[in-house]
């Protein structure tokens, strides 16, 4: 299942506080971040595909929605290129949060804590405006605004906000003719995790694990995030 019904959303009648307050919340997966327990998965990814060659990463908006045709043709490229690294997909929800459930389930392994990520990677982009601004063609604000509704689509701006916020180097299988590699690595720090995510450019994103490792169990909810989620 995809994302992919035209073209995403561009305007939010919401309002984008003054600030996004620090809550127990993001205390709370600063802690089980810090705990490195699901970076394994990533570093066992990453010296088996070590030969791999990424193209230099430029923080980016959604681009182009592809043509229909076009879009098949990525699909079956991107499958390909899948089965030849020996990588397996985790079917993520189109729902217009793949982006953030991907990371959420390399992450916390759990797709569902993704408003999580959104949350996080807002008020990344927020507090260091000066990193990221350069790169949106619209008003910041504008952006930030609609970026924080759930259902918004995921660019390559948020990716790298991510990658900031959880000092992780976001790795992407991509549907791209060329350069099918990517790697987004935190800006002013040494990576201490890696994720993996396969990109249907701009149409999906899902979660890799190797072939025969993609979890088949429903993961268990932490109490603890969900306690903090009814705040």
């Amino acid at each position: 299942m995809t994302e992919w019904n035209g073209s995403p959303s561009v305007t939010s009648s919401s309002s984008f506080g003054s600030s996004v307050p620090d809550t127990e919340d993001d205390q709370t997966i600063a802690s089980i971040l810090a705990e490195d327990e699901n970076s394994e998965h990533g570093r066992v990814l990453g010296k088996r595909l070590s030969h791999l060659n990424s193209i230099p990463h430029t923080p980016r908006v959604i681009g182009q929605i592809p043509d229909p045709n076009d879009a098949l043709l990525d699909h079956d490229r991107l499958s390909e290129r899948l089965a030849t690294y020996g990588l397996a997909e985790l079917q993520i929800e189109g729902d217009g949060n793949c982006q953030f459930r991907a990371l959420a389930d390399q992450l916390f392994r759990n797709p569902e804590y993704h408003k999580h990520i959104r949350k996080a990677v807002i008020k990344q982009l927020k507090h260091y405006k000066h990193f990221y601004e350069s790169y949106v063609p619209e008003k910041y604000r504008r952006y930030l605004r609609r970026m924080k509704k759930s259902g918004e689509w995921g660019d390559h701006l948020t990716l790298q906000a991510a990658a900031d916020r959880f000092g992780a180097k976001i790795c992407l299988i991509t549907s791209f003719r060329e350069n099918g590699y990517v790697e987004i690595n935190p800006r002013d720090k040494r990576p201490t995790r890696e994720v993996w995510l396969s990109f249907w450019s701009e149409v999906h994103y899902n979660s890799l694990y190797s072939t025969g490792d993609v979890p088949s169990k429903t993961p268990r909810k932490r109490h603890w995030l969900l306690w903090g989620s009814r705040s």
